[in-house]
């Protein structure tokens, strides 16, 4: 079978680097479209942490003038997957995040992702010297979202482009006065086109010019025409409604697996998972009655972590107890150690990540808690139903389209995976809770609840089978 050829571009990507879901996402990606027909290869900047990494690998493109420096292509495999890096030094040899530093956005942001984009639609034009060329040019984010303009204020193409939107609040803004600097057409400076509320936004332009968007999940796309979600783009993505695919994203079902962890256990041998939970608490000192929440998670409002202290009194009260692991506003992070001074032996905190405690977390819980106010897809959910630790979320975005709430329909006809509530607030999410430990309570019923999670499908089969049938849809003679 002849491959057919796309280039997804993208800031972060598993195992090189991460912030966030998107890199999670964009690793995962290239295998899964293998099998259905596709080779992808990922484009991404060279940051500092990867330059010596690729020292040996062989250059495959080359920009003079890059936004104020040379810039170089190098290919190389990793883990199986086709890597593209942008080895630019005036723009990604730095020290701190790939956005930011001490908190700060890099101020040449702008010029630094324009460069990313640049270089992309510049491969699809003109392919690699190794004499690899996309069919499909694959941006993801604001980040990445020149790169359809680009493409599409070329001149005639025979590639064609899709913008994957992970999280429509983050747009790419840059001052109108760049326009030129980003080497940016001035003509297409008007609201049909790339000015955004008197400035630019990357993520606009790509919204504005690629054959197709999608988000990462079907209830987030009909949301974001929804002012509350769309974040000022809402007028946009149902002008292009047409266009707007929902496509969920999947877990990597190899590293997020029960069977492979220390302690290992399955739908069918359940006992594991009882000595998971046991293992959990007495690292933490925990002595817990009823349902053990967990959560990993940015603490952030948009998550819903504000809600915590007015929702746990009453859950520790009649039982429960949580573990929770993750970083963020400062304000909230004091907040969640207030817990633990409050309730000592039924509430733990580790501020920060650790990639082996969220797997002990996931294996150890019996209910993980996502009370987002938006959440395109969400992955924890995910990694809840393939470890048999119960979802309680906001019915938003990705988290209604993967959970199956236990009401007395759902529990009847025996599809339930979850708990889901709405509104995200207090009383609604304190109410979730208390479903939660009257379900804990029922032995027979949770059985079953955790065992139907458990068998939900979570990888990416099916959706890399749409992510292939879209790319079909779009390629260019």
């Amino acid at each position: 079978m002849e491959m057919k050829r796309v280039l997804s571009v993208a800031s972060e990507c598993v195992p090189l680097i991460k912030t966030g879901g998107l890199a999670d996402v964009v690793g995962a990606l290239p295998a899964a479209l293998r099998p259905k027909g596709w080779d992808m290869r990922v484009l991404m900047p060279a940051y500092r942490t990867l330059r010596e990494g690729i020292s040996d690998w062989p250059e495959v493109f080359v920009e003079e003038d890059l936004f104020g420096g040379r810039g170089v292509v190098k290919a190389g495999v990793l883990e199986g997957m086709g890597l593209l890096l942008l080895d630019a030094p005036h723009l990604y040899d730095r020290e701190g995040g790939p956005y930011n530093t001490g908190g700060a956005d890099w101020p040449d942001n702008p010029q630094r992702f324009a460069a990313l984009s640049w270089v992309s639609a510049k491969i699809a034009r003109h392919g690699l010297g190794d004499g690899w060329r996309p069919q499909i040019l694959h941006a993801h984010d604001w980040q990445a979202g020149f790169a359809p303009a680009y493409l599409a204020f070329g001149g005639p193409r025979d590639v064609g482009s899709v913008i994957t939107i992970h999280n429509i609040a983050f747009q790419g803004w840059a001052d109108a006065s760049m326009v030129d600097a980003l080497r940016l057409p001035r003509h297409e400076f008007h609201p049909g086109s790339l000015e955004y509320f008197g400035g630019l936004s990357s993520l606009k332009a790509a919204m504005v010019t690629a054959d197709k968007i999608t988000t990462v999940s079907p209830t987030y796309a009909a949301e974001l025409m929804r002012p509350e979600f769309g974040m000022g783009l809402q007028g946009l993505v149902e002008a292009r409604a047409a266009d707007v695919v929902g496509i969920l994203n999947g877990v990597d079902e190899d590293v997020w697996s029960p069977e492979g962890e220390e302690i290992p256990f399955g739908a069918r041998k359940m006992k594991g998972k009882t000595a998971n939970r046991a293992a959990l608490c007495a690292e933490f000192g925990l002595d817990v009655p009823g349902p053990l929440a967990v959560v990993v998670s940015r603490l952030t409002d948009q998550k819903g972590m504000d809600l915590l202290p007015q929702v746990l009194p009453d859950f520790i009260e009649a039982g429960g107890g949580l573990v929770l692991l993750g970083s963020g506003d400062k304000a909230l992070e004091a907040a969640m150690n207030r817990l633990v001074e409050r309730f000592p032996g039924r509430v733990a905190v580790k501020i920060g990540y650790d990639e082996g405690l969220s797997h002990r977390i996931f294996a150890g819980g019996d209910a993980v808690l996502v009370p987002s106010r938006f959440e395109p897809c969400g992955l924890t959910q995910m990694y809840g139903l393939r470890y048999g630790t119960i979802p309680v979320v906001a019915a938003v975005g990705g988290l209604a389209d993967t959970v199956v709430n236990a009401n007395p329909a759902a529990l009847a006809t025996g599809v339930a995976t979850g708990i889901t509530f709405h509104p995200t607030d207090a009383p609604a999410f304190a109410e979730a809770l208390r479903r939660l430990v009257a379900l804990h309570a029922d032995s027979k019923t949770w059985g079953q609840i955790v065992k139907r999670a458990m068998a939900q499908p979570v990888g990416w089969d099916a959706s890399a089978a749409v992510y292939a049938g879209l790319y079909e849809s779009i390629l260019r003679t």
